[in-house]
């Protein structure tokens, strides 16, 4: 498919994301009160305007590392295959860990991050994902947090894109193929 085949149906406004990153870290500083330093942990390369987001909301002692997985390539499907292609620089034993996610859709991804995590033994480890496709999963697994939960549409904008495209827009919208 070429990459003018398709056009962009707005699903989220920015304002929308913006008092809804607002409330769930309100919600995560509740949760988080007694944490010396909490790691926050961002998926790549989808979070990485999410995570900018949150940080910026959070009035707690944080550091922030990520971590890259894959299992879509370029495509529209998820491969179920996931590999780490970054880990983290920081070591988590001992501290208190939220995994940043863009979009839980299959499950596979933050299934295997969190498995994966919770190897190097946090004192505490929570995931929190802007979008949720509960109609895709495959794997038993559901963030602690979630923004919002959307239909089975192909989403890009705010850090999400397909092949590499349309990250930059400041509001999630469906990919219509032409």
């Amino acid at each position: 498919m070429k990459h003018d085949e398709y056009v962009i149906d707005k699903m989220i406004s920015a304002k929308a994301i913006a008092a809804r990153v607002e409330a769930l870290a309100r919600e995560i500083e509740s949760a988080f009160t007694s944490t010396e330093k909490l790691m926050v942990v961002g998926l790549l390369r989808g979070s990485f305007v999410f995570i900018a987001d949150l940080v910026r909301e959070l009035s707690l002692p944080l550091e922030v590392d990520f971590l890259e997985a894959s299992s879509y390539g370029d495509g529209m499907e998820s491969s179920r295959e996931v590999r780490i292609l970054k880990d983290l620089r920081s070591e988590i034993a001992g501290r208190d860990v939220l995994v940043v996610e863009d979009l839980v859709d299959t499950g596979f991804t933050l299934s295997h991050v969190t498995k994966l995590l919770m190897s190097r033994e946090p004192r505490r480890l929570e995931t929190i994902c802007l979008l949720d496709k509960p109609s895709r999963r495959e794997v038993d697994i559901k963030a602690t947090w979630t923004g919002f939960e959307i239909p089975d549409e192909f989403v890009v904008g705010y850090g999400i894109d397909y092949a590499q495209r349309n990250r930059n827009l400041p509001f999630i919208g469906k990919v219509r193929v032409l």
